[in-house]
């Protein structure tokens, strides 16, 4: 099917996509545009880079573009900043062939130039939900007119600790709204939260937590805690990196191991949630441009980020869920081309590693070398007994 069977989407709209090549709805997009123009209330569940961002997008601005016009008719919700600027970058080019106005709200910046955009109106507000508080507490913008509330990557901003933030908002908007959820996965949480926010939801599932590709070589170190920075130093110089994303937990370990990394002499760069959004620009256009070729990062690089071409994605912490184990190792081995996922596993990471190993089906290569401890795993294929591991032919062995 193309866009233009959709009758009931603003052509001008659809010239738009003509314009950007894109011709035919990916699932999610047709599953759900239908929906929405009917007016109700819809949770889609679906993984990142299946479209979500026009299948609200171009919908809602076509119910827009029906209305009388006037302030903060629409309100999207994302959880990072890097991923408001994209749905925003979306958004606008919508909005302008419609003769309509969209602003961006996010951390990192200055306030005033945000509030001098609100002040000039716009019809549709993308903003994170810490600096969109800020912004209503002081009273720079109002939701009276709102018709149309969309979250999306829903689970990532309970996962970031935003459910506070969420609920103070939904206080001050008009309850006789349509709501849109699109998310990764649909936990408890988010059921609650549904429940206590949208009249009747329709439910879409598109598809389930793809697994890694076969061109993904993946790959567990166990290791003690203690011992992590030294073996990531012998892996980086011992394999070829030509580009590789480095996840950890917690910022402040985050630009600690960046800074050791520089030290030895590695091309490396931070991103994490307390940088300024400019050195956060700075890190991702350096990483893309080759000015650097690691990028140490907290999750908030586990989506929502732009970033194709990584030869390798190494957990330096083990995710606490499978999720995000499959979208970290989903950067890696992208358009047909190999790629290695390096995940250290330490003797405290069993239960993690059960979810892992669980959700992709196999227990998963280990690295044996000198010194490793020993990981049990917890999980094991049916009919089979508890494993240490498959072994691998030994990377550190090597001279």
């Amino acid at each position: 099917m193309t866009f233009e069977e959709f009758i009931d989407l603003d052509p001008r709209c659809i010239r738009v996509l003509d314009k950007m090549g894109i011709i035919n709805p990916t699932p999610v997009q047709e599953r759900t545009i239908p929906l929405i123009l009917s007016g109700g209330d819809l949770i889609a569940t679906a993984q990142t880079g299946t479209g979500k961002t026009l299948a609200f997008a171009l919908p809602g601005l076509t119910h827009l573009a029906r209305e009388k016009q006037c302030r903060n008719r629409m309100l999207i919700l994302v959880p990072t900043r890097e991923l408001a600027v994209q749905v925003e970058k979306v958004v606008a080019e919508l909005a302008k062939a419609l003769h309509m106005r969209s602003v961006v709200i996010y951390g990192g910046v200055n306030m005033a130039a945000q509030s001098t955009k609100l002040k000039e109106g716009a019809d549709i507000i993308v903003a994170t939900p810490g600096r969109l508080l800020d912004h209503m507490s002081r009273g720079a913008i109002r939701f009276n007119e709102l018709e149309i509330l969309v979250f999306d990557e829903a689970d990532r901003m309970l996962d970031m600790g935003f459910l506070p933030d969420i609920k103070r908002i939904l206080e001050k908007l008009p309850t006789n709204r349509q709501t849109l959820m699109f998310s990764a996965t649909f936990a408890p949480e988010l059921q609650r939260l549904s429940r206590s926010m949208m009249r009747e939801p329709e439910r879409v599932e598109i598809g389930a937590i793809s697994m890694p590709v076969d061109t993904v070589r993946q790959v567990l170190y166990p290791v003690r805690s203690e011992d992590k920075s030294n073996l990531l130093i012998k892996i980086l110089k011992q394999k070829e990196v030509d580009s590789a994303i480095i996840f950890l937990r917690t910022k402040m370990r985050t630009d600690r191991l960046a800074k050791h990394l520089k030290k030895e002499g590695f091309k490396a760069a931070a991103i994490h949630g307390d940088l300024t959004q400019q050195l956060r620009q700075k890190a991702l256009s350096g990483f893309r441009e080759g000015r650097y070729n690691i990028l140490v990062a907290t999750d908030v690089a586990a989506r929502g980020l732009d970033i194709d071409d990584i030869s390798h994605v190494i957990n330096y912490d083990i995710p606490l869920n499978s999720d995000d184990y499959v979208h970290r190792v989903g950067r890696t081995a992208r358009a047909q081309r190999e790629g290695d996922a390096i995940t250290f596993v330490s003797p405290q990471d069993h239960a993690a590693l059960a979810a892992i190993e669980k959700a992709v089906g196999r227990n998963l290569p280990r690295e044996e070398y000198e010194g490793a401890p020993k990981v049990m795993s917890l999980w094991q294929p049916p009919g089979k007994r508890p494993v240490a591991g498959r072994k691998t032919r030994s990377l550190l062995r090597r001279r």
